[in-house]
């Protein structure tokens, strides 16, 4: 069905449609979807895959995957249990020294949290 529009509404109608066009886009991959002292569970790897924080500061994971996760150390220090998608796990490091950890349920996905 084809409506009838006045000139106007067609100058209009296009001229809104090229503004929308030039706007700018932004973009927001993984890495800058998420907050400081975070990491993200996506497309089975964590983001960021190394962090660095200072002793005294909690790290917040993510699953933002449809399939569930964990996060494991390596050194049996902090363990979730299995996090659905949107789910949070925080942990808060204390002392000073590198902690490998990966996903119980996809060992493949490994990481590490580096505390200065």
């Amino acid at each position: 069905m084809l409506m009838k529009t006045s000139g106007r509404n067609l100058i209009d109608a296009l001229a809104a449609a090229m503004l929308f066009a030039a706007a700018p886009i932004s973009v927001i991959g993984i890495a800058d979807a998420h907050e400081a002292n975070s990491v993200v569970m996506k497309n089975f790897d964590f983001s960021p895959m190394s962090l660095t924080v200072k002793a005294g500061t909690s790290v917040t994971w993510q699953n933002m995957d449809g399939e569930p996760h964990t996060v494991t150390s390596v050194d049996g220090l902090f363990r979730s249990g299995a996090l659905d998608q949107n789910d949070k796990y925080t942990f808060k490091f204390v002392k000073s020294g590198t902690y490998k950890y990966l996903c119980s349920i996809h060992p493949r996905m490994m990481a590490a949290i580096i505390v200065k």
